[in-house]
């Protein structure tokens, strides 16, 4: 029996987004996060984050800088009894960026790169699954990888017609 798994963003979900964020002391979770993680694990999800991190295309920041970064983001969860499956990135960007970087690829969301490789790589149902992003490319994602639920968090988008449900924060969502 294959693996049911909710596909979590990060900034905007997991943490507040201030923008390019790579430094430990800069990363400030969102209030419940690991409350809720703990009960969509304890449903036997398996947790998968899923981000785009278009600063490395930009020269932000360096993908061993990124890995540094969410090697502790896991740390931090597994303190509060939560295991992240993985983390899957997108370093790319079309339009802006150097190099390698600098490409249209199908990892970035809205393209379904990330959620596919962790499928295939975490023996994942997708059609069991759920994304729980807080921008319209998240969800255009989980839509494009043939995902059960879409749910949005946050205030950046009032309505949204690909959404599922609709929800003020991850917390606002299970903790209610």
């Amino acid at each position: 029996m294959k693996n049911r798994a909710v596909f979590l963003d990060r900034d905007g979900v997991i943490n507040i987004d201030h923008g390019y964020t790579i430094n430990i002391d800069d990363f400030e979770f969102i209030d419940g996060v690991f409350e809720c993680c703990k009960k969509l694990q304890d449903m036997g999800y398996l947790l998968v984050i899923v981000t785009n991190q278009s600063g490395v295309a930009r020269g932000f920041y360096t993908e061993q800088q990124l890995a540094t970064l969410h090697q502790w983001v896991i740390r931090q969860f597994a303190d509060n009894g939560v295991d992240i499956a993985a983390i899957y990135y997108c370093p790319h960007h079309a339009e802006q960026g150097s190099g390698e970087y600098l490409q249209a690829c199908n990892c970035r969301k809205p393209k379904p790169g990330m959620l596919l490789q962790a499928a295939a790589d975490l023996d994942i149902d997708l059609s069991q699954s759920v994304i729980i992003g807080d921008k319209e490319s998240d969800l255009r994602a989980g839509k494009n990888a043939g995902l059960q639920s879409l749910i949005l968090v946050g205030d950046k988008l009032k309505q949204s017609p690909l959404a599922d449900e609709q929800y003020a924060s991850l917390a606002d969502w299970l903790l209610r």
